[in-house]
């Protein structure tokens, strides 16, 4: 009798962030999740030096006029700006979720659909920021 062909069993294992990043397309509710999540670590990582710069401007007005000197920078401004779209991002990423805690929008149509307000509105408010950031307003 012939002996049967075995076929090699298929291996599962954990994906790593490159392949999430070029290999698969991710939805854009997806890559807003990722997002809010990054944003978060972000965040977190930059507590304790935003909390001493705010420490140190409000100590005394020559303080404040030193921050304000920094904040001059262009380096500074543009680690400001990401700073500032990743808590805008954060922002309005939690409250998607809020509103998809209250069982609102939680189908695929409505994940798309509040997935794509959180980006158009996260991405306004951050140019709003930064063009104020770099007096344009």
């Amino acid at each position: 009798m012939a002996e049967a062909v075995k076929k090699p069993r298929p291996e599962f294992r954990n994906i790593g962030i490159g392949q999430v990043l070029t290999a698969y397309r991710l939805p854009l509710a997806g890559r807003v999740s990722i997002l809010h999540r990054v944003s978060g670590a972000l965040l977190f990582v930059s507590l304790p030096f935003l909390l001493y710069l705010f420490d140190r401007s409000l100590t005394s007005e020559l303080s404040f006029e030193v921050f304000k000197g920094v904040l001059s920078n262009v380096i500074v401004k543009v680690i400001t700006l990401v700073l500032a779209w990743a808590f805008l991002l954060h922002f309005c990423a939690g409250i998607r979720y809020l509103v998809m805690d209250t069982h609102r929008a939680v189908s695929k149509q409505g994940g798309k659909e509040t997935a794509a307000v959180v980006v158009v509105v996260s991405s306004v408010l951050t140019i709003a920021f930064a063009l104020k950031l770099f007096g344009a307003l």
